[in-house]
């Protein structure tokens, strides 16, 4: 299975098209907010399922908050983030993520990639690929893949 990663995309869609271009074909496309009204251009765009979350620029959007998905055997909840003030750490998504028994959190709102791995919660942060803040602000994506015997992997890719 072969998931694509993005977030804060901000109807700035050309990028996502580039990277949707780059990567082929996809099991499935999770956008984890700040859309900002491309919800229905992003699904036309994508040939494969779509999940979608809000982000705190969706002001008028009717995207879910969050969700939890079972992406082969991992309990996985998306959320844009900000609800959880990610922005000063991973310890309160974290901490909801544990509470509700997924397995993996993924988040975007700081516009920094991030692949944490530990025993406990995975969290995911594709970063941006329209409004990169980390250093060398290259806009980054994540692919998730979960191989033949179910493990899951990840891996931060930047748009050239």
């Amino acid at each position: 299975m072969k998931i694509l990663i993005v977030s804060d995309t901000h109807k700035h869609d050309e990028n996502l098209l580039k990277v949707l271009q780059k990567v082929g074909k996809l099991d499935m496309l999770i956008h984890l907010g700040d859309v900002e009204g491309s919800e229905d251009y992003i699904r036309a765009m994508a040939d494969c399922p779509v999940e979608m979350v809000s982000g705190n620029n969706d002001f008028f959007s009717n995207l879910e908050r969050e969700k939890e998905l079972k992406l082969g055997k991992y309990r996985t909840l998306i959320t844009h983030g900000h609800y959880y003030y990610v922005s000063v750490g991973l310890e309160n998504i974290k901490r909801e993520a544990s509470a509700r028994n997924m397995n993996i959190v993924m988040f975007g709102h700081t516009h920094k990639p991030l692949i944490d791995i530990d025993d406990d919660i995975i969290a995911i942060n594709p970063g941006s690929i329209s409004y990169p803040r980390q250093e060398g602000r290259k806009p980054t994506f994540i692919i998730m893949e979960i191989d033949n015997k179910g493990e899951a992997h990840f891996t931060l890719n930047y748009l050239k």
